[in-house]
């Protein structure tokens, strides 16, 4: 089991993104110290009521600080990109981190991102599948000539390449059942959002474990999973603790349409304590071992990355976490 922290990188109107950066590049130091394997970050645009870094710059200032963690993209809203840009800024990530870059993807899902980048909503599962088939030319072959639907190529000789041969470890975000099955035929490891309760979970690695089977696809080297986390003393207290935070940030992406896109009638607007039930990690570092135990055992994870700070929270609780985390669960998971 490796386990991952995801770096905040929305901040509430007003806050000094210069001093929050600065406090992502302390929480990557305490979380190297720690034991983390891995750090993260993710992607949106206009991301109102949030400000928000962009990902692939902030990672590169946060490896310096990252030692031997992997640093991963969680994820790039790939048909939102240009894939020979994005395949050359890969290759160049994956050189700042020495061959430890992990690029997660997703197709996203506000219509304010696709209409100010000048994208059809409807052809973003295309573009996808044809960016990635493109970047992994770029990555892999002698000579590229390229003509697709969305993207064109002439002949050249690409030279820019990642560290890691083919390319760096592709994961696929995905939230309903035809994204899922999607990223199962394309033989990727399917990134487990942090929106969906444990048993949705269960019943979607059922289906995305039959589509790799259908697709005569292997199973995927990785299984990662996101989580939000907050560690306290009990149980009582993370609950109490965390909820101006999540709440908060669950109502914007109700706002967003981020529940519409789940399975069922799940609804981001119900009380916290509803929200939080076997959705959210909340408890003591003895909940939390638990827990942990519990996604490795009944769902086969093996990478765990927590979000661990939402936009508001202070530098002081999350480091408390990022401690109580080094001392009292991290040794216990790694070796057990």
């Amino acid at each position: 089991m490796k386990l991952g922290l995801f770096i905040n990188n929305q901040y509430l109107p007003g806050e000094s993104m210069p001093g929050k950066i600065a406090e992502s590049v302390q929480q990557v130091s305490a979380a190297r110290e720690a034991g983390f394997d891995l750090i993260c970050t993710g992607q949106h645009y206009l991301s109102d009521p949030f400000q928000m870094s962009t990902t692939l710059p902030l990672l590169a200032r946060l490896a310096a600080e990252a030692g031997d963690m992997e640093v991963a993209a969680t994820v790039i809203l790939v048909p939102l990109h240009n894939p020979v840009e994005l395949a050359e800024s890969v290759a160049t990530m994956d050189a700042i981190c020495n061959g430890r870059f992990v690029f997660g993807i997703g197709l996203g899902y506000r219509d304010e991102e696709y209409i100010s980048f000048g994208v059809e909503r409807r052809e973003r599962v295309g573009r996808l599948r044809e960016a990635l088939d493109l970047m992994k030319l770029l990555w892999t072959e002698e000579e590229v000539e390229f003509q697709g639907r969305y993207y064109q190529v002439p002949k050249v000789r690409p030279s820019t390449r990642p560290v890691q041969k083919p390319h760096p470890p592709i994961w696929v975000a995905a939230n309903n059942g035809a994204a899922i099955r999607r990223a199962a035929r394309w033989g990727y490891p399917w990134l487990i959002n942090p929106h969906a309760t444990v048993p949705m979970v269960a019943e979607q690695l059922a289906d995305y474990r039959a589509a790799l089977a259908k697709a005569n696809q292997p199973p995927p080297p990785a299984m990662p999973m996101m989580r939000e986390l907050y560690i306290a003393k009990d149980r009582e207290t993370a609950y109490l603790e965390s909820q101006p935070y999540l709440e908060n940030k669950y109502a914007a992406y109700a706002a967003w349409g981020q529940d519409k896109v789940l399975p069922g009638e799940e609804s981001f607007t119900v009380p916290y304590q509803q929200l939080a039930q076997d959705r959210f990690l909340l408890g003591s570092p003895d909940d939390v071992v638990k827990e942990i135990r519990r996604y490795e055992e009944e769902l086969g994870v093996d990478y765990l990355i927590f979000r661990m700070q939402w936009p508001g929270m202070g530098q002081d609780q999350l480091m408390r976490e990022i401690e109580t985390m080094g001392r009292e669960v991290i040794p216990r998971i790694k070796g057990a």
